[in-house]
This record gives structure tokens, C-alpha cells and sequence, in this order.
């Protein structure tokens, strides 16, 4: 284990002891943690916050859990590996983070794969047999849980220059997540793809060591991109999917009552984090709209420069099948299939 697991195992220790110290006087007979890869304020956070709040009132105090911000125990990586090895019992976690342990959940990562249709996506990942059972299949031969799958928006482009057309990416330095299929798709429109931890993002913006980045338009306004960003583009190019997951031992070796409290409250969250996320993203794109102490530029693509992009973005579909996992071209298809039946 290196130095920097070390300290994070350390503080993750350290920091149940002090809960149990805390749970002891409070009379919490269950006592969880749940990590997000977002911020008090954001998307995952809250939804994280209100989850623990449903929780404490459906066991009358008997379940306390406590929320933890991004950073809080490590980045996206190192908190996906914690839910893994059981130091914490819940997290949200985005597919881009354990490409590595699952390669097949890559796919959210292909643009123009989900319908333009918010809340048809919703249904779709509520209802998607290639993900709800295909997949998480695979997340928990890993011992993780996905117990469900969310949208935080659509994602969209902030830039130094405009971004219209695929001529607009040639050369252009796009931050994105550390992930080949991600690179492959910005590389497929011309662009210089630098992954980079969000952590650093904004001042590598500010500082022009990087042309531009993709978010839900939250999570923009939120970090404050905007503001040392030109140009936003709502390109609706593809969908921030999150995961509710938890550890399957401790899930699995829970009580009955409490296991279907935390289904049921899995089940309340499905609507409620749609409705926080659409509300976020519609008032937040009006503050960047009208914030005149930081122009930004708001360009919407038309159905026919959507296409270009959309033309350049399906082969990257077979690079996916190509190189990840052995079932990533059957977990596909079906989730295509499905895509298709709902849109019908």
C-alpha cells in the first residue's frame, strides 16, 4: 500500500472511531458513511444529505449516516476503492471513475447515446435491463452494488474560443476525465483531450493552460467556470450519469427492515434527485445568462450542427466494443435496443 492509501486508510479509521465515540451518546445503532464526488451545494451532495435525512426518520434514529463532500476521503478513485474494500458503506460514484475495475460501464462515456429527452433518459435508466441487471452484475463481482442510476443533466462545452463545429476542436485543449474512450471521442472532432482532476480545473482555465471542459451546466455555474470561460455551447452532447452504490457485503448482511428501508429510500430518491438536478440546471444556466460582471457567450447548436458532431461520435462506438470487456458489445446492443423501444 503507498504512502498516500496509507494516510487515507489512517483517516478513514480514525474517522469511524470518532463516529462510534459520537454514536455511542446518540444511541445510533447503525452508523454509515456516504461519499459523493461533489460539493455541499451541488447535485450529489444534496441528494447524498437528503438520503441520510430519509434514513434517520424511516428508522427513528437508528440508522446515522454522515455525508462527505468531494476531497473529503480522497478523489474519485480512492473513494470508489474505499465502497470496494468496505471503509465506506455508500457513495455516488461516476462510471469514469471505475473504468478500471469495470470496463463495460465505460459506455456513458460515448456521446449521443441517450435521447435528448431528460426525463426519457430517466426512464431509461430506471428501467434498463443492460444496466439495472448486465451491469451491475459486473460492479459486484468487485463487491459494489449499484442500486441506481441517475442523470445529473446534459452535459455541455465552455470554451476560450467558440464551439460550433468540429473545425472549432482542432487543436483545442479539452479537459476531460482520465479515460481512453473519452479522449477517443474528443480526438475524433480534432481535439487535444489533457485529463485533469476537476480540482484543478478552474485555475488551469483562468491561467490558459487549457482551452475549454464539459459539465451539466450546474456544475459550471457551481465551479465557477464561467467565469473564466468565454463561450458556453449547450451542446446536449451526451448525459452525466451517476450511481448510487453500496457495498454488496454490507448491504447484503443487513437486517431485512433496514435493507428495505434503504430500497425504499433508493426508490424516493429516483424522482427527487431528478427534480433537484432540473431545477439546478434550468435556474443556473439563467445566472450564467445574466451574470454581467462575467459575460459568457451562450450558444445553442441547431439539430444540423448537432448532426456533424453526432456523425464523427458513433464509430467510437466500436472502439468501445473493441477494447472494453468481453461483454461491452452485448451490454451495448441491448442498451441501444432499449434506447430505440423507448424512444418508439
Amino acid at each position: 500500500m503507498n504512502l498516500k492509501k496509507s494516510l487515507l486508510l489512517i483517516t478513514a479509521i480514525s474517522m469511524a472511531f470518532f463516529l462510534a465515540a459520537c454514536g455511542d451518546d446518540d444511541g445510533a445503532e447503525f452508523q454509515w458513511d456516504f461519499v459523493t464526488e461533489e460539493v455541499q451545494g451541488q447535485v450529489q451532495y444534496e441528494y447524498a444529505a437528503e438520503f441520510a435525512e430519509r434514513m434517520a426518520e424511516k428508522s427513528d434514529g437508528r440508522v446515522e449516516i454522515t455525508v462527505f463532500e468531494y476531497g473529503g476521503l480522497g478523489d474519485g478513485v480512492d473513494q470508489a476503492e474505499q465502497l470496494m474494500d468496505g471503509y465506506t458503506e455508500l457513495a455516488i460514484v461516476s462510471p469514469g471513475f471505475t473504468g478500471t475495475m469495470v470496463e463495460e460501464a465505460q459506455l456513458f462515456a460515448l456521446h449521443f447515446l441517450f435521447p435528448d429527452d431528460i426525463a426519457l433518459t430517466q426512464q431509461i435508466l430506471d428501467e434498463s435491463e443492460a444496466l439495472n441487471v448486465e451491469l451491475r452484475a459486473k460492479y459486484e463481482e468487485h463487491n459494489m452494488t449499484p442500486l441506481a442510476f441517475w442523470t445529473e443533466g446534459a452535459m455541455q462545452w465552455t470554451g476560450s474560443s467558440p464551439l460550433r463545429t468540429p473545425d472549432d476542436f482542432d487543436g483545442f485543449q479539452m479537459r476531460i476525465q482520465e479515460s481512453p474512450l473519452i479522449s477517443n471521442s474528443y480526438q475524433a472532432y480534432g481535439a487535444d483531450p489533457t485529463p485533469l482532476d476537476w480540482g484543478e480545473l478552474y485555475t488551469s482555465l483562468q491561467q490558459g493552460a487549457l482551452d475549454g471542459q464539459e459539465n451539466p451546466i450546474f456544475f459550471i455555474e457551481d465551479a465557477g467556470f464561467h467565469e473564466v470561460q468565454d463561450h458556453m455551447t449547450v451542446s446536449n452532447h451526451n448525459n452525466y450519469v451517476a450511481m448510487t452504490v453500496v457495498n454488496t457485503d454490507f448491504y447484503n448482511d443487513l437486517p431485512d427492515d433496514i435493507r428495505e428501508m434503504v430500497d425504499e429510500t433508493v426508490e424516493e430518491m429516483r424522482s427527487v434527485g431528478f427534480e433537484m438536478q432540473d431545477q439546478m440546471n434550468e435556474e443556473l444556466l439563467t445566472a450564467i445568462e445574466e451574470d454581467t460582471e462575467n459575460p459568457t457567450e451562450v450558444y445553442y447548436l441547431s439539430e444540423d450542427e448537432r448532426q456533424a458532431f453526432r456523425e464523427l461520435a458513433i464509430p467510437v462506438r466500436q472502439f468501445f466494443i473493441d477494447n472494453y470487456g468481453e461483454d461491452s458489445g452485448r451490454i451495448l446492443n441491448m442498451l441501444e435496443e432499449e434506447i430505440q423501444a423507448a424512444q418508439q
